[in-house]
């Protein structure tokens, strides 16, 4: 006596996502890796794209890096640098008549305002000549190592991102992992889908577990991985074959219901 118990998969999605279709009914008959149901996918997808835009800013970023500064940017940097050293020269020659000037009319033709001016100008030229100078440095050196590596480290962040935004538009597909029958069709188009609730129950066609009740004086006969051949009423002429798997080491009594 016994009985014979299907084994059963729940299916849930690995995503929390608006179910959007479910293409089978309980009774109909799956194959491994058939399309059972799908999530809705805009919204991750709109995600997809974004990163894919800022991944592409981020490689002209770094190819801009790699390739360091134009011919033109130099040429402009070097024009920049020209423009302030002829500002300072001026503002020196500027200064230099303003205190002859002073000087020859012991301040009565030149204020003392206008003096400390043109003094002030020619630092203020000076630090642009400064400027406009290691500005000129750096466009003919270029980037630094450092800047090229923190942007490459960007990059592949961006990508990572991406492939893991991938993996979870593949995860709003749920698959027949086997042959099977469908059970149970536990939520329909609109539900909200989670991992902790399953959306198909299955029973797998291919083994079968039966649990068979012997009497206490054929147990010593029984013994793990031995073949037997199983017979149902349904089918008493035929046998099936099967092996040992589990000896219960608690006795207990058949039930009624396998009575």
């Amino acid at each position: 006596y016994g009985n014979v118990d299907i084994r059963q998969v729940a299916l849930a999605f690995n995503a929390s996502e608006r179910i959007e279709e479910m293409y089978f009914e309980e009774g109909d008959e799956v194959k491994k890796g058939e399309l059972l149901a799908t999530l809705d996918t805009k919204s991750l997808k709109l995600q997809i794209e974004k990163n894919k835009a800022e991944i592409e800013t981020q490689e002209n970023v770094v190819l801009r890096l790699k390739n360091g500064s134009r011919p033109e940017e130099i040429s402009q940097k070097l024009a920049q640098l020209n423009a302030a050293e002829a500002e300072a020269k001026n503002a020196k020659m500027q200064l230099q008549r303003i205190q002859k000037a002073y000087s020859n009319s012991a301040g009565r033709s030149i204020s003392k305002q206008e003096k400390d001016e043109a003094e002030s100008k020619v630092k203020i030229t000076a630090a642009q000549v400064k400027e406009a100078y290691e500005g000129y440095q750096l466009a003919n050196i270029g980037p630094r190592e450092e800047d090229i590596a923190e942007a490459e480290a960007q990059l592949k962040g961006l990508k990572a991102e991406l492939a893991i935004q991938e993996y979870l538009l593949s995860q709003t597909q749920l698959m027949a992992p086997s042959d099977a029958v469908i059970r149970s069709r536990l939520q329909e188009p609109g539900d909200m889908a989670s991992p902790q609730r399953a959306t198909y129950l299955l029973a797998l066609n291919d083994k079968k577990w039966i649990r068979a009740y012997i009497q206490e004086s054929h147990l010593g006969f029984v013994k793990p991985g031995m073949d037997v051949a199983v017979s149902i009423d349904s089918y008493p002429d035929k046998t099936i074959n099967g092996q040992v798997g589990f000896i219960s080491s608690v006795a207990e009594f058949t039930p009624k219901a396998v009575q």
